[in-house]
């Protein structure tokens, strides 16, 4: 299998509403990635609001043969309450998606409070059980949590066939994310990785100049998001990389240098550090903009908006007047909760995948944008 994954995630929209993907356009994507070879697509319950699955089965499922593409789904497992709910929803997402089973199926973010939650609903024996009925093929779950987590419960479940994790060069070395602990635990389980989040949200398609002068002066013509994918995609034990794309115009890209895929030299891992020091230096907030906070939010704060526009408006000239940040904040406003609407409750962090402190970095944003409404 090629090690490019088409995460529906982050699909292009139609009237820029995240409820509702531009279905003609993602068909043409999903055309585009499957005649160059590429058959992986991953989905999962919460994405878009609930219509990722069913984008996925509008624009795959109904458009092709079963055995043309493999299927990703996941367990929403913040959602289980008892042990009787894991079939009702496993079968709705076999509904919601039009398929007979997946291929792959995955335990939704095995960090946190999520961890006891599985060992209470024995979602692990569940789906090894469906795995032997046929309905999954492989079993394995996401992760957002330390490496010492990770290996606790690769410890405990040894027969997971495989983990889906963070992973790029940014948080390679990051004390929080820890990308390169969690890779190096579940090579030493020899569990394949899929990689999640290789651009952070957009965040390496988006670097500092300086950052982007480095990759432009070695490679004139490859993208600057290449060298995120192409860095996770380079590490021996990763098996997939995912790369949630919006635009036809992304899927081009990424197929240009995944098609006939060439691993990094030990030169480009070099360029790629130097590239993570000058881009830590410029990033106020770590957000990928995922919006998991934004289905906890009391106040409809646009999160993810929020922490994108200020992360933006730092790297402007203090010394300017007006910034288009200040404008877009003011728009969202309208159509949100103000950051300064937070009202403190915390639901927001426990989604989080970054472990961002969001209450007090929307009291910064409130700070710098809420003085001109």
């Amino acid at each position: 299998m090629k090690k490019l994954g088409f995460g529906l995630m982050r699909l292009p929209l139609a009237n820029d509403d995240f409820s509702h993907p531009d279905k003609a356009q993602l068909c043409d994507m999903v055309d585009l990635f499957l005649a160059k070879g590429f058959p992986y697509f991953d989905t999962a319950w919460f994405y878009h609001n609930g219509q990722s699955e069913a984008a996925v089965k509008e624009c795959l499922v109904e458009r092709y043969p079963r055995s043309a593409f493999l299927l990703a789904d996941k367990m929403p497992l913040v959602l289980i309450r008892k042990e009787s709910e894991l079939e009702e929803y496993f079968s709705a997402q076999l509904a919601r998606c039009g398929v007979d089973y997946f291929d792959y199926y995955l335990i939704h973010d095995m960090g946190g409070n999520r961890r006891k939650a599985a060992e209470d609903t024995h979602v692990f024996a569940f789906l090894s059980e469906k795995k032997k009925a046929g309905l999954v093929k492989q079993i394995g779950f996401s992760f957002h949590d330390t490496a010492d987590v990770l290996d606790g419960i690769l410890t405990e479940h040894p027969e997971v066939d495989f983990v889906q994790i963070q992973l790029n060069y940014l948080d390679w070395e990051n004390d929080t994310i820890q990308s390169r602990k969690c890779y190096e635990t579940a090579k030493k389980h020899g569990k394949p990785v899929i990689v999640m989040e290789p651009v952070k949200g957009g965040t390496l398609a988006n670097i500092p100049q300086e950052a982007e002068n480095l990759f432009r002066t070695y490679h004139p013509d490859l993208s600057v998001a290449s060298w995120a994918i192409r860095f996770a995609a380079s590490h021996e034990n990763v098996m997939l990389v995912l790369s949630g794309m919006s635009t036809l115009e992304q899927v081009k890209d990424n197929l240009s240098y995944m098609e006939n895929f060439s691993p990094f030299t030990g030169e480009e891992y070099g360029l790629v550090q130097k590239a993570a020091e000058i881009i830590n230096g410029s990033i106020a907030i770590p957000c990928t903009e995922c919006a998991y906070c934004i289905n906890k939010c009391p106040k409809d704060i646009a999160i993810p908006k929020y922490f994108a526009l200020y992360n933006a408006d730092m790297r402007e000239l203090g010394t300017k007047a007006w910034t288009a940040q200040t404008m877009l904040y003011r728009h969202f406003s309208e159509q949100f909760g103000k950051a300064s609407d937070c009202i403190g409750c915390g639901q927001c962090e426990t989604m989080c995948p970054q472990h961002i402190h969001i209450r007090e970095w929307l009291k910064k944003v409130a700070a710098r944008f809420e003085g001109t409404l």
